[in-house]
């Protein structure tokens, strides 16, 4: 007997979602014809900046909103045409705390399984077996209200995933987190998609978070995909070394000389992106470029802020379809 394929955890065509702009501004396209698939047990990251439309496709996706026009799909199930099928296999944690402050980690979590149809019994079970894997076990009587950011933040994830969902969607889920929380929520996504045999949907402008946690990454710019594929192929379609040059002084007169001056250097792609007093550039040997790169701009007069050379990053695949960097883009 053949076995069934598995559908597509998420399938999105072409989907399109304006907003008004409000008090006479032109409305605002969050989504313009994105397109993706996600498949089960996969982590599928969402980077780009606050506005680039990460938040409404998950918005969309998990039936809280409607797109104009396209398509979706969660778990095989059409988002338009039975959303309330799509909200009994997914899991949503989003950018705000859901936990209800003056219940404790257990009852917020019994609470959450009664509303998917668990039964007293199941629920207090499954409330356990979740403070227990999130390291909340010593918190569970405690009020939500005195968890720390990544208890709290831990709490959510664990509120998402009460009742087994096929699909978990993770918006942004550690912003405004301390470095150790951070880390401590790595981990625990990390083991999400092997553990709880689910697949992830995580949004984020946090380069660091998409490149590690991510088994594919979709770039949005502008509510539409720039680029997809693992991290380490959209890092290994840019040949070479990323060399960044600081002018120290930021004229748009010095700024354009510096940047003819590394666009005719050996070795330099001849592409330079500007920003500000910063210019990047391609090189297939950065180490053997810079001297030259440095000579260049003293020569002509141009002093330098800083000149470094690194292999190439998110950051860098992200400058290339968009044009900018994350960080001026946010």
């Amino acid at each position: 007997m053949t076995r069934r394929a598995q559908p597509p955890a998420v399938t999105a065509a072409e989907l399109v979602k304006t907003y008004p702009g409000g008090r006479g501004k032109p409305p605002i396209r969050a989504l313009d014809g994105l397109s993706l698939g996600i498949e089960p047990g996969q982590v599928f990251g969402l980077l780009g900046p606050n506005g680039a439309g990460k938040s409404t496709t998950v918005k969309i996706l998990s039936t809280l909103a409607r797109p104009d026009s396209g398509r979706a799909t969660v778990a095989g199930i059409d988002v338009a045409k039975d959303p309330d099928g799509v909200r009994r296999c997914i899991g949503l944690v989003g950018q705000k705390a859901s936990s209800d402050p003056m219940a404790t980690g257990t009852e917020n979590l019994v609470l959450a399984g009664r509303i998917q149809g668990l039964s007293h019994r199941q629920a207090t079970a499954r409330a356990g077996e979740l403070l227990a894997h999130f390291g909340l076990a010593d918190a569970a009587d405690r009020l939500a209200k005195t968890y720390s950011g990544g208890m709290a933040r831990k709490l959510d994830v664990a509120l998402g995933l009460v009742h087994r969902p096929v699909v978990l969607f993770l918006d942004e889920p550690t912003t405004g987190l301390d470095p150790e929380a951070r880390a401590e929520m790595w981990a625990e996504i990390e083991g999400l998609s092997a553990g709880q045999e689910v697949a992830v949907l995580l949004t984020t402008h946090y380069l660091e978070e998409a490149d590690r946690l991510a088994d594919r990454v979709a770039i949005v710019d502008h509510g539409q995909i720039v680029a997809e594929g693992t991290p380490e192929q959209l890092k290994q379609e840019l040949h070479g070394d990323t060399v960044d040059v600081e002018v120290a002084a930021a004229d748009p007169a010095t700024v354009a000389r510096a940047g003819e001056l590394l666009r005719r250097q050996p070795g330099t792609t001849g592409d330079v992106t500007v920003q500000g007093a910063r210019l990047t550039a391609r090189t297939a040997d950065g180490a053997r470029a810079v001297p030259g790169i440095v000579a260049a701009l003293e020569e002509a007069g141009v002093e330098l802020a800083s000149i470094t050379v690194a292999r190439p990053s998110l950051d860098d695949v992200y400058l290339r379809h968009a044009g900018r960097r994350m960080e001026v883009a946010a």
